[in-house]
Parts: structure tokens; sequence; C-alpha cells
């Protein structure tokens, strides 16, 4: 009779072969650890293919930029602190005050949300009530870098004469002129006011859910919104910092913008400063904590599983006992005992990783399949890791069997039926 046990190959032969005459079994043993694996990873693809997104849509607006606003901005959790609302909006001269004084500071653009317009949008009976409308200053697609598919966008003439001219996103114009190539020179209603549409910008990189607001932007002249909504007083100053003075440009604006609104030296700002750094740090920030809790949530599943790999190897232990009664008269030392009950666990673990990476990996693909928006990226690390947690896994909660096994008395297992 051939020895097994004492070979590494040899055991964890013996691990396959074991797991293998009891697929069902095994499958409903490590079921929580497939759906703790398959959690894991699958939120971890979302997050990540979010944040790649992300990544894009604050580069496309520049790296360099700094945007200043009176409430805070980038993403959060919760709702925002009400003492917010209380603060005084920018205005276009605060923009003006930091490109003068501000020497770090290569460039200034201002954008007006016109939330009190009506936004609509019509075209030979088509509307469009999505857009993202806003006044801008002419100077804007230079600091924010808007690309433009076709026509122009708006000149300081256009901002100065308060004309009725109208920049769209591509998806504005995809719907409004499902067949026309060239939109420039077109009429359009906003609001039930005439527009000419002057320009059409380019489809965009990035965004949340792989949707980019500028696809549905509406720019007009700042100071046309000004005049059809003097209430929309909500400003963005956005700054275009010298090249390597970013740091300095910051520091810089802080300090023009605290004199423009008279804070004394004691007071907190009230207003907010973000770049493109900051809003990825912000949303790695809401991310962490999204993982906390998935991983929390995905343990308890891992637990079960761990508790049920326990169990069924000590069922295997009692079915088995005459087998190690045999293996210990022959030779085997508890050692061998022991590294066999542990592959097999870890095997049996090892196989429910795999099992929940496959089909995390379906899931993410039907994910994109269904919808093309929601991004889903699955990271290397997500899968080494549900791997080597589920290995582990079978590895802690394989040691009591294990060791129950290794302590059994070679008389009374060989007696044993």
């Amino acid at each position: 009779m051939k020895l097994p046990g004492f070979i590494p190959t040899e055991t964890l032969k013996m691990a396959f072969d074991n797991v293998r005459a009891h697929k069902f079994r095994s499958f409903l043993t490590v079921l929580g650890i497939v759906i703790g694996v398959l959690t894991v990873i699958v939120v971890a693809s979302i997050l990540t293919g979010m944040r790649q997104n992300v990544i894009a849509f604050v580069e496309d607006y520049g790296t360099n930029n700094v945007f200043a606003f009176h409430l805070s901005t980038g993403p959060q959790l919760g709702p925002r602190d009400r003492r917010e609302f209380s603060r005084k909006p920018l205005t276009a001269e605060d923009g003006m005050a930091i490109r003068d004084q501000a020497s770090a500071v290569d460039d200034v653009a201002w954008s007006v949300y016109a939330w009190r317009m009506d936004r609509t949008i019509s075209y030979n009976g088509v509307t469009y009530r999505q857009g993202n409308l806003q006044g801008v200053s002419a100077n804007y697609a230079m600091v924010t870098t808007v690309p433009l598919q076709e026509g122009r966008f708006i000149s300081d003439l256009d901002d100065k004469r308060r004309r009725d001219v109208i920049v769209i996103g591509i998806n504005v114009a995809e719907a409004l002129f499902p067949n026309r190539s060239n939109v420039a020179g077109a009429q359009v209603l906003l609001g039930g006011r005439q527009f000419e549409v002057i320009g059409v910008t380019e489809k965009r990189r990035g965004g949340f859910f792989g949707e980019n607001e500028q696809d549905n932007a509406v720019f007009i002249p700042f100071r046309t919104v000004r005049k059809l909504s003097p209430r929309s007083n909500y400003v963005m100053v956005i700054t275009k910092a010298k090249p390597g003075k970013l740091r300095a440009a910051m520091g810089q604006i802080e300090d023009v913008l605290r004199r423009q609104r008279g804070l004394k030296f004691d007071e907190a700002n009230n207003f907010d400063l973000s770049t493109a750094d900051r809003f990825i740090e912000q949303f790695d920030s809401i991310t962490a904590k999204i993982g906390l809790v998935v991983i929390a949530i995905s343990s308890i599943g891992l637990l079960v599983g761990g508790i049920g790999v326990m169990n069924i190897m000590l069922v295997s232990v009692t079915e088995r006992t005459h087998e190690i009664g045999i293996r210990k008269a022959i030779g085997a030392k508890r050692h061998d005992i022991v590294s066999q009950f542990l592959f097999e666990a870890m095997t049996l673990t090892f196989f429910g990783g795999v099992l929940g990476v496959l089909l995390a990996i379906g899931v993410s693909r039907i994910i994109v399949l269904l919808l093309p928006s929601l991004p889903a990226t699955i990271p290397v690390w997500a899968v080494v890791a549900g791997l080597v947690v589920s290995v582990a896994i079978g590895l802690v909660f394989g040691v009591w069997p294990a060791r129950k096994a290794a302590r059994l008395d070679p008389i009374e297992a060989l007696r044993y039926e």
C-alpha cells in the first residue's frame, strides 16, 4: 500500500479528489464564500470604473484649474450643511479681482447657473428638457478646454451686446437635429425666446456613470443670462494657474477672495476652492466608505462560508476515522494528518473563491452590456484579494477539524465503523 500524505503533491491530489467526490456538498459548503467574493469584486469593479471616468472627467476640465464657489463642491455623502446657503454668492467682479491681483494666475473665467430660467429647448416641434444651462464668459472655452465639433464659441462681442446666441452639447444637437449634419446657424427656442445656434461641442471623456454633463451643456453669454434671469446668481469662478504654480495660485486666490468678501483674519472661509486632485481625493474618500460597508456585508457571507467549511470538515473527519487510523498505524505523523485536512479545507475554499471570481466577471460584463453608462472594470487586486481571503478562510476554519483528526487514537480509530 502506498502511503499518502508524506509528499505534498499527493496530499494536494487527495484534497482535489475529496472535493471532486462530493461536488454538490462542496458547492453548498462554500456558497457563502462565493457570494462574499462575488459581492466584493463586483462593487470594486464598479467603483474602479467610476474612478477612471471621474479622473478623465476632471482632467478634461484641466488639471491646472482652481474652481471657486460659495457652496462646497465635489462629491459628498449626506445633506449639505444648511448654513452654507446663507453665504453670499461669488460675482464676476471677484473673478476680475483675481485676474488683476493674483500673479500666479494665467486667466480667469466665470459661469452662472441659470437654474431660475426655463431650460426647455425646442426646434420644429422637438423639445429637449435636460440641458445644463449656463451663462459663461467669452474665455470660458479656453480656460476649461471646451472642444467644438462645429461652429464657434461665444465671443466678447456676444457677451457685451447680450446677444441671443447659444452653444449646445453633442447630446442636445443629436436630440434636436437627428437628421441634420450642419447645426450651426439654426434657430431654436429657449424658454420661448429665439436663439441662434453658433456651435456644437465635441463628445467629452469620462464623467459619473459614463455620462459627462458637458455633453448636455447649453451655453449662452453671461450677460444674456443676467438680463433674462437677474435672480440666477450662483456664479462659479474658474481660474487657470500658470504652469507649475497651482499651489501658489490657490493661496493667492484665497487671499483675494477673503479681501473681496470682507473676512477678518480669524474668520473661516465662506467659499470653497477645489482642484482636480482634491476632487479625486473627495471621490476616493467616499468610495473608501462605501468599500468598508461592502466589506462588512460580504464578511457575513465569508463567515457563514467559513463555518460551513469547518462543519463539513468535522463531518469528513468522522466519516474517515477508519482511514485516519490506518494511516497512523503505518507511520503517518500528526503533522501529516493536519496537513492533509488543512489542504482539503483550503482547496475547498479556493474553489469557492475561483467560482466567485468567475461569477463576478460574468456579472460585470452583463452590467456593461445592459447599462453601458455604468462603468465596470475589474481590478487585479480585487481578484487576488478574493482568492487570498478564500484560501485564508480555509486555513483558519480548517485548523480545528485538522487538529481533531490528528489527535485521534490510532487503535480507537481502527475500531471505528
